[in-house]
C-alpha cells in the first residue's frame, strides 16, 4: 500500500462522524421534534376560550443569562482540553457546572413566582403547557448537568490520563444545544403568550 493510499484512507476516515456523535445528533433531532410539537400544539391550544395570559417570570430572564453564560464557558472549556490547559479545563468545567445549578435553580424560583401570582399547575390550560414545555426543557439540563458532574470528576482524576476530547465534544454540543433550545423557547413564549 503507498503512502497516497494510505494518506486518502487517513482522509476517508476523518471524513466519518464518531458514532457517538451521530447517536447524540439522531438524539437532539428527535427533541426537536418534540419541543416543536408542543410548541405548535400550544398554539392550537391558545384558540381555545378558557386561554389564559401570563408574564413571564423574572427569574427566566436570570436563567437565561446563567445559560448563555454557561454557553460560553462549556465552549473555552472545550478549547482549554484540546490544548490541553487541564488547570483552565478544570475551572470552567467548574464555571459551566455551577451556572447550570443556577439555570436550574433560576427556574424554580420562576415556577414559585407563577404559584405566588395564581398560576398553580393544573388550573388552565395556558400554564399546563409553559409548565410542561419549561419543564421538560429543564428535565434536559438536568441530564447535561450529570454529564457535566462526570466531566468534572474525570477532570480532577489524577491517576487516569486520556485525551480523548470526544466527551468533551459531545458534552459540549449537547449543552450549546438546550442553550439554544431554550433561547427558543423563552422567545416563543415572549412573543405567542
Amino acid at each position: 500500500m503507498g503512502s497516497s493510499d494510505m494518506s486518502a484512507g487517513v482522509m476517508e476516515q476523518r471524513k466519518k462522524i464518531h458514532p457517538h456523535k451521530f447517536t447524540l445528533w439522531v438524539g437532539i433531532g428527535s427533541l426537536l421534534m418534540m419541543f416543536a410539537g408542543l410548541t405548535s400544539a400550544y398554539i392550537v391550544k391558545r384558540n381555545q376560550a378558557n386561554w389564559q395570559t401570563f408574564e413571564l417570570p423574572q427569574f427566566f430572564w436570570y436563567s437565561t443569562i446563567a445559560i448563555l453564560l454557561s454557553s460560553g464557558t462549556i465552549y473555552l472549556a472545550q478549547k482549554a482540553f484540546k490544548q490541553r490547559e487541564m488547570k483552565k479545563y478544570r475551572s470552567l468545567v467548574v464555571a459551566t457546572l455551577v451556572l447550570g445549578v443556577l439555570f436550574i435553580v433560576f427556574q424554580v424560583f420562576g415556577f414559585q413566582q407563577f404559584w405566588k401570582n395564581g398560576l398553580p399547575l393544573g388550573e388552565n390550560v395556558s400554564t399546563d403547557f409553559l409548565y410542561v414545555i419549561v419543564g421538560l426543557h429543564g428535565a434536559h439540563v438536568a441530564g447535561g448537568l450529570i454529564v457535566l458532574i462526570i466531566l468534572f470528576a474525570k477532570a480532577f482524576n489524577t491517576r487516569t490520563r486520556t485525551y480523548n476530547s470526544i466527551p468533551v465534544e459531545l458534552a459540549s454540543t449537547y449543552w450549546h444545544f438546550v442553550d439554544v433550545l431554550w433561547i427558543y423557547l423563552l422567545i416563543f413564549l415572549m412573543m405567542i403568550r
